[in-house]
């Protein structure tokens, strides 16, 4: 679900849950590209013959990679203020990397607003719990409480 809305009506989605991405597909090459990025070259996530010996059974990606697509996977499950000139990451309150994230598999975001606070006139503040879901388990990759800043 997206939604565009008065800014002052924003706090009538607290509570909400703003439903689910697409699903989208985790492959070795995402992960490589992620490692090359960051510098993050442990076997775990690169190495498909070694990574096979591991508990994983095979290459994973990286919590940070699944926490990176926070954007593109919550782009249509925002609700936005009317007038939004911009929206900016604002950080996250917390995140609990519960399960890895298996190359080949898919994965989806399921978005629930908890928090909407004017921060000064103008500037709305946006805390939701984002839930990245992995296609047959029953145990998500992460759930983070992010907060996004919206500027009217």
């Amino acid at each position: 679900m997206s939604a565009t809305v008065p800014a002052s009506e924003l706090s009538s989605f607290i509570g909400k849950d703003l439903g689910h991405s697409d699903w989208m597909t985790i492959d070795q090459e995402r992960v490589n590209q992620f490692a090359e990025c960051t510098g993050d070259h442990q076997f775990i996530h690169i190495d498909e013959e070694k990574a096979k010996l591991t508990p994983f059974g095979g290459t994973i990606a990286h919590g940070f990679l699944s926490l990176s697509l926070l954007p593109v996977l919550s782009a249509g499950l925002l609700v936005k203020p009317q007038g939004l000139k911009m929206a900016v990451n604002y950080g996250l309150d917390s995140v609990r990397f519960i399960q890895p994230v298996r190359v080949g598999s898919r994965v989806r975001l399921q978005v629930t607003v908890l928090d909407v606070t004017e921060k000064k006139p103008g500037q709305w503040l946006l805390k939701a719990r984002s839930t990245l879901e992995i296609e047959g388990s029953d145990k998500p990759a992460f759930i983070a409480e992010n907060l996004s800043l919206y500027f009217v």
